[in-house]
């Protein structure tokens, strides 16, 4: 009987001591996806950082009296409107708009 009770004790208890905290998730969408400071040029990385927050800010600006199911498309109109070179960048997110429409379809089967 001494050596059940005891055996489950330490069963018990192995189970606490080993078990492991999870390991902590980055805090807030993708956060250290584009860390600057590993970056070869850290100083045009921030600047093309920052470029790109203005660059959403203002085509959320823009969006923000559209309806949700027009919204996409204005801001990849206003994003790509401010791009280098727009012809690229409208090439680019009609890709991803398709592979983003296969992912859905795929979801649903």
């Amino acid at each position: 009987m001494l050596r059940t009770l005891v055996a489950t004790a330490l069963l018990a208890v192995a189970g606490a001591a080993f078990a492991q905290a999870p390991a902590e998730a980055p805090k807030g969408p993708r956060k250290g996806m584009h860390d600057c400071s590993q970056a070869k040029d850290p100083k045009a990385c921030e600047e093309r950082r920052t470029q790109f927050r203005d660059a959403r800010k203002k085509a959320q600006d823009a969006c923000a009296a559209k309806p949700q199911s027009e919204r996409r498309d204005c801001m990849r109109l206003e994003l790509c409107a401010q791009a280098e070179d727009p012809a690229k960048c409208e090439a680019r997110a009609k890709e991803r708009a398709e592979r983003r429409k296969q992912r859905v379809e795929q979801n649903k089967k």
